[in-house]
């Protein structure tokens, strides 16, 4: 077997959803719906692997996005703590220790039901990890609590 067909054999189908209409429409554009659709099929899973689980842990910052329930404009914020604040119980939740922050433009409007997008970066290893979802619970503490849609090396 090739490292093509090992690669497809072993990859989590994505849902045609997976690129968004403005993504599809560019990959269209400049000719290669079909080759993103193949890649976005070895890269794009539903859940985060342990190497993603095992960075998004030790980090004492993370950037969390989100769009603007009145505007629908995105949003984003620089969440920080000791490492470990956040924490991945198992391969398809997130938690977030954050502080409450009620003049935070994300923090404070963030419902449960919002999609939110997270990046992950450790500058000295150069590691970049993408994780996409939808908040379940933002509790009184600042926690959140969120499920994973998609994860990806970014």
């Amino acid at each position: 077997m090739t490292t093509t067909e090992i690669a497809a054999s072993v990859a989590v189908p994505v849902r045609p959803e997976a690129f968004h209409p403005g993504e599809q429409a560019l990959q269209a554009r400049v000719g290669v719906r079909e080759r993103m659709a193949a890649v976005g099929a070895m890269v794009l899973r539903d859940h985060m692997p342990d190497q993603h689980r095992e960075l998004f842990e030790k980090l004492p910052t993370l950037l969390l996005g989100a769009l603007d329930p009145a505007s629908g404009r995105p949003w984003a914020t620089l969440l920080a703590g000791l490492p470990g604040f956040v924490h991945t119980p198992d391969a398809r939740h997130m938690q977030i220790a954050a502080e409450p922050d009620a003049e935070d433009p994300v923090l404070a409007r963030l419902q449960p039901g919002a999609a939110v997008g997270v990046l992950g970066l450790e500058p000295h290893t150069r590691r970049r990890n993408r994780m996409n979802g939808r908040l379940l619970a933002h509790g009184a503490d600042g926690s959140l609590s969120l499920a994973v849609q998609q994860s990806f090396g970014n």
